[in-house]
C-alpha cells in the first residue's frame, strides 16, 4: 500500500498591481520582505490561498462570542498548517480593526519586546500595513517593550525570523484587509511578559483588536513522549492559566518556543475582558505522513473568548491503538462516500459535498481505501494518521486508489460495475520494544528504519495465512528492507488496529 504525501510547492510569485497601488504610500524601504516564502510555505499566490482555504474548510466554526485572541503554530504549513486552521476557522468571515501578533525570537536574542512600528509586512498575498499610531502607544514608556526593527528585519544575518511571518497568510485568507501590530519577543522572562501584556491591554482597551501569539509546543522529542508534553501545556491552556504555564516553562516541565507570547496573550486578553480558553486543535509532526516519529515538533490552536461556547461535534483524537467500533450506518456511509467518490472521479467530475454529522465520522482517524476487480487487487491507498475528518480521509485516497496507485492504470469507467470496495479505519499506531505485542489478524505492522518505511494491513496477513515472523518479515521487504531488519535494534515497529469492512 501506497502512503499519501503532502508536497509543498515552491512557485514564483508577487502582489498585483493594484495592491502595490494601494500602498504607494510606503515606502519599499519600510516593508519587510517575506523570508520563507518558497520554502516554509508556496510563494505563488493562487497556490497559497487555496492550500490555506482547504485547511480552512477542515476545520470547524464554533463560532465563539466576544473573540479576543487566538495561539497558532508557526512550523511550515504541510506540517502546522491543519492545526493552525482551527485558530483562523474561528475568525474566518469577522472583522478586526487591528491584528497583534506576538512571536518569539528564534534567530536574535534582545532584552525587549520588539514592535515593529513603520512600512508593513509583505506576503505573496499582498501587503499588510502596520498601524503605526498602535504601534507607537503599546511601545509607550515601557522600558521591556520597545519600538525596534529588532527580530523583524535581519537581512544582514543571514537568517530571518519566521515565527510572524507564518501567520499572516491565514490571517489575510480568514480575515482580508485589516492593519496589523507586529511583536517580537527577544527575551521571554517574566518580567517581559508582563510588562507587554499590560501594554497591549492598555493600547487596545475599547478597540475591535485581536490578539495571535505564535507558538509550536515542545521540540524533537520521540512521539509519545512529546505527547505527554504537550498535554500538559494544553491543560494549562485550557484552564485559561498563564501563570501555571509560566511556572511550567520556567521550570523546564514543558516546551514552548513563543511560551512567551503564549503567556503575554492570555494575560492581556483576561485583562480585555476574556474569560474563557479552548483548546481547538492538537497534534505533531509525527502525524503527517511525511513527518517522522523520532523526533517531532508539537502544535497547538486554541482561542480566547468572553462568551460561552456551543457544544462542540468534532471528535477528541483518541489514545494509541485505542480500540473503536462505528456504528453500521457509519460503515454504511464511508462505502456510499467511497463509491460516489470513484464514480465521480473515473468520469472526470468532482466529487459531491458529503453533509456528514456523525462523530464518529468526524473523528480524525487514518483510513485506506482497497478496491478489487474480478478478485484481483485493483488499487489500494491511504493515510496512517488521522489528518483529518474519516469521511474527508476516505474520500481523499479513494479517489487517489482509483486514479494514483503507481501499480496500476488508472480505473476506467467500463470498470465501474465491477469494482469491489474495502475500508480499514485505523486506529493511532503505537511503537512497540517487543514484538511479542503483535497479534496476527488483529494489528497491522508499520516498520521504519532510516528513510525507509514500510506498511502491511491487518488483514494481509490473515488472508495469506502468515505466522508473526513471517509477518514482520514480509513488511520489512515492503520497506525495501531484509527481512530480517526487524531484529535490528535501530529499527522502529509501530502497531495498529483497523476496522475492516466492505460492499456486500
Amino acid at each position: 500500500m501506497i502512503i499519501l504525501a503532502l508536497l509543498l510547492c515552491a512557485c514564483q510569485g508577487r502582489p498585483s498591481q493594484g495592491e502595490d497601488t494601494m500602498h504607494a504610500s510606503i515606502s519599499p524601504q519600510d516593508v519587510r520582505r517575506p523570508a520563507v516564502a518558497g520554502s516554509w510555505y508556496t510563494d505563488d499566490p493562487a497556490d497559497l490561498r487555496t492550500e490555506l482555504e482547504e485547511y480552512l474548510a477542515q476545520a470547524q466554526d464554533l463560532q465563539l462570542e466576544g473573540l479576543t485572541g487566538l495561539i497558532s503554530p508557526h512550523a511550515g504549513y504541510v506540517f502546522s498548517g491543519p492545526v493552525a486552521a482551527w485558530a483562523y476557522r474561528q475568525v474566518q468571515g469577522r472583522s478586526y480593526n487591528v491584528v497583534v501578533v506576538v512571536a518569539p525570537s528564534h534567530a536574535d536574542a534582545f532584552p525587549f519586546a520588539a514592535v515593529y512600528g513603520r512600512g508593513g509586512y509583505q506576503t505573496p498575498l499582498g501587503l499588510v500595513p502596520v498601524d503605526t499610531a498602535l504601534a507607537r502607544a503599546i511601545a509607550g514608556d515601557h522600558s521591556l517593550v520597545k519600538i525596534s526593527d529588532r527580530g523583524h528585519r535581519q537581512e544582514s544575518r543571514g537568517r530571518q525570523e519566521h515565527s510572524l511571518e507564518i501567520q499572516l497568510p491565514f490571517l489575510q485568507v480568514a480575515l482580508g484587509d485589516f492593519k496589523l501590530v507586529p511583536v517580537i519577543m527577544g527575551d521571554q522572562t517574566e518580567a517581559v511578559c508582563h510588562d507587554l501584556a499590560e501594554a497591549l491591554a492598555a493600547a487596545l482597551k475599547g478597540r475591535n483588536a485581536l490578539l495571535v501569539a505564535s507558538s509550536d509546543l515542545s521540540h524533537f522529542h520521540p512521539y509519545d513522549e512529546a505527547n505527554r508534553l504537550d498535554a500538559r501545556v494544553a491543560r494549562r491552556v485550557e484552564d485559561f492559566d498563564a501563570s501555571g504555564l509560566m511556572q511550567d516553562l520556567a521550570g523546564n516541565r514543558v516546551e514552548a518556543c513563543g511560551g512567551g507570547p503564549m503567556c503575554a496573550v492570555m494575560e492581556a486578553c483576561r485583562k480585555l475582558g476574556a474569560t474563557q480558553s479552548k483548546v481547538l486543535k492538537t497534534a505533531n509532526s509525527g502525524d503527517v505522513p511525511v513527518g517522522g516519529r523520532d523526533r517531532v515538533v508539537g502544535y497547538l490552536a486554541a482561542a480566547l473568548y468572553q462568551g460561552p461556547a456551543p457544544e462542540q461535534t468534532a471528535v477528541p483524537r483518541r489514545e494509541p491503538d485505542e480500540t473503536v467500533q462505528l456504528s453500521p450506518q457509519d460503515r454504511a456511509t464511508l462505502l456510499q462516500i467511497a463509491r460516489t467518490t470513484i464514480e465521480s472521479v473515473v468520469k472526470g467530475d468532482a466529487p459531491p459535498p458529503f453533509d456528514v454529522a456523525s462523530p464518529g465520522l468526524l473523528e480524525d482517524r487514518g483510513a485506506f481505501v482497497t478496491i478489487h476487480e474480478a478478485g484481483q487487487l485493483r488499487g489500494c491507498i491511504g493515510y496512517i494518521v488521522g489528518i483529518k475528518p474519516l469521511y474527508q480521509t476516505v474520500c481523499e485516497v479513494a479517489a487517489s486508489a482509483a486514479l494514483r496507485d503507481p501499480r496500476f492504470e488508472p480505473v476506467q469507467p467500463r470498470e465501474l460495475p465491477h469494482l469491489e470496495l474495502e475500508i480499514s479505519a485505523l486506529t493511532v499506531p503505537r511503537r512497540i520494544s517487543n514484538v511479542d505485542e503483535i497479534q496476527v489478524g488483529v494489528h497491522g505492522i508499520i516498520i521504519r528504519k532510516g528513510y525507509r518505511q514500510g506498511l502491511l494491513l491487518p488483514q494481509v496477513a490473515a488472508e495469506y495465512g502468515w505466522d508473526r515472523d513471517t509477518f514482520l518479515a514480509q513488511t520489512c521487504r515492503k520497506a525495501g528492507l531484509p527481512s530480517n531488519a526487524w531484529q535490528d535494534p535501530d529499527t522502529e515497529i509501530e502497531i495498529f488496529s483497523a476496522e475492516v469492512f466492505g460492499e456486500e
